[in-house]
């Protein structure tokens, strides 16, 4: 008897389950891709501090806590504008700017492409404008900063490189407080006495931090200006008058603000100047502090000091940061006891230094009879009762470029630091570049071939034996299953 030959056709309940199933994988699918398209269009309409997330070691994508403060405050309407020519755009600029206008409804950013707009930069600045950079602008006020402040280049001393930091929201910050705070720090900077220029990196800095630079001759002044957030003494090379000291002691005493570099000169002594010092219990001592500790000094120069910190609000970010500041060619101070004000010593010697009494005419860094044995301290906070406040650095030279430099910028960072406790600390200020050199992995020779032999060709191999495997083990469940 013959057997009827079994038909390959699937049979019609079989065809209306297939049916159905496919059906049913069709309407699932379109509303899977229905929610992609949904959830897509809601999460680009959100902000880029909702959908953005800074895993950078120096946190590059971020703003900190004090451009929130500055931005959060706003009460006038900001206008960034952004010089760029289309496909040029810099995204971490990009990146920044709209964090910047996320936070704030008073903040927006236009871009204006040069080609353009060829006429549009000439009313801010008289530079060549470079693409990426800025003009903030609030009213009849308006800063520029170009792409090169943005990106900021220095030289590195030590291996004879250039290091790049990135210093956008410093920058804009800095240019927001400005256009909108009428009421800058005044900053007087003393004259007559043959002082030095001030530095450019130390100018720069004021500059960004938005104090007002003026100068001021006590000599032709009855009062020092009632508008003076803060006196500046910097580098006097010839003494100061009996009645000049008068008029600053009294500035003190009265509730001002007094900042002081001044280290031994080469010609005279400034003894009316160091005799501010008197009235708060502290003696200067003859001579240029040398130090035989040698982690106290540095590069082979003893006059090159190194000194210890201690724990302010003028020091602590530097000590967190383990920052070490120059302080060259200083006078010695001895801090006694006060009764009339809070003396605090930021920078002493260690206990070995000693004062050379030949000052710039010494001829050896050893100890001779008649110097003066430490330690010392070469930097203080003063801060009287009613409210005066004085900071010396006995050095004249401790913010020169050079040393500035030497201390990778804790020097000037010191310096601004102890105008912010003088004056008053601001939001906008203290915002730090953000580096952007990196340390890259080196491996030998021989764990590069082993790394190439393996993604080469052990890990494509494996990938495919494994994929192999797979289809032969499917299809041979199907064979079984029919």
């Amino acid at each position: 008897m013959k057997h009827a030959k079994k038909s390959n056709r699937p049979e019609p309940a079989q065809h209306q389950v297939a049916l159905l199933g496919g059906s049913y994988s069709l309407v699932i699918s379109a509303v899977v891709l229905a929610l992609l398209i949904v959830v897509n269009l809601f999460v680009s309409a959100l902000p880029t501090t909702a959908t953005k997330y800074d895993i950078s070691s120096t946190k590059l994508y971020s703003i900190t806590s004090n451009t929130k403060v500055v931005v959060n405050a706003l009460q006038d309407d900001i206008t960034i504008y952004w010089i760029v020519q289309a496909g040029e755009e810099d995204d971490v600029i990009e990146n920044l700017l709209g964090k910047y206008e996320s936070l704030s409804d008073h903040i927006s950013v236009v871009k204006r492409n040069p080609d353009v707009y060829p006429t549009f930069a000439e009313k801010y600045t008289d530079e060549d404008v470079p693409n990426n950079s800025l003009v903030v602008e609030c009213g009849d006020r308006y800063r520029y900063i170009s792409y090169n402040d943005i990106y900021v280049t220095e030289s590195n001393v030590y291996s004879y490189s250039y290091s790049t930091s990135f210093d956008g929201e410093g920058a804009i910050t800095s240019a927001i407080d400005y256009v909108t705070t009428e009421d800058l720090p005044q900053l007087y900077v003393l004259e007559g006495h043959g002082e030095s220029e001030l530095p450019s990196t130390f100018s720069d800095q004021l500059e960004k931090e938005n104090y007002e630079v003026n100068t001021l001759s006590l000599l032709t002044v009855d009062e020092i200006p009632e508008e003076a957030d803060c006196i500046l003494i910097y580098s006097p090379s010839t003494d100061l008058s009996e009645e000049e000291v008068t008029m600053l002691s009294d500035y003190v005493a009265g509730g001002g603000k007094l900042m002081v570099s001044a280290g031994p000169t080469e010609d005279g002594s400034l003894t009316n100047l160091y005799s501010l010092l008197e009235n708060y219990g502290i003696t200067t001592a003859e001579g240029i502090v040398v130090e035989e500790d040698r982690e106290h000094y540095a590069f082979g120069m003893p006059y090159v000091l190194l000194p210890d910190m201690a724990s302010s609000d003028i020091t602590d970010t530097l000590m967190e940061e383990n920052y070490y500041v120059l302080m060259p060619i200083s006078q010695g101070l001895t801090v006694g006891s006060s009764s009339s004000a809070t003396v605090t010593s930021l920078l002493t010697t260690s206990d070995s230094a000693f004062s050379k009494v030949d000052g710039y005419s010494l001829t050896t860094y050893e100890k001779e009879d008649g110097d003066i044995d430490g330690p010392f301290t070469v930097a203080v906070s003063i801060e009287e009762a009613d409210g005066g406040q004085i900071v010396w650095f006995s050095s004249s030279a401790f913010l020169d470029d050079m040393y500035n430099a030497y201390s990778s910028g804790a020097n000037v960072d010191l310096a601004m630091n102890s105008l912010s406790w003088l004056v008053g600390e601001r939001e906008a200020i203290a915002i730090r570049s953000k580096s952007l050199n990196y340390n890259y992995l080196t491996i030998s020779s021989s764990t590069s071939s082993v790394l190439k032999g393996l993604m080469i060709g052990v890990f494509p191999l494996a990938y495919l034996t494994i994929g192999i495997a797979v289809i032969l083990r499917k299809r041979k469940v199907q064979n079984e299953t029919v």
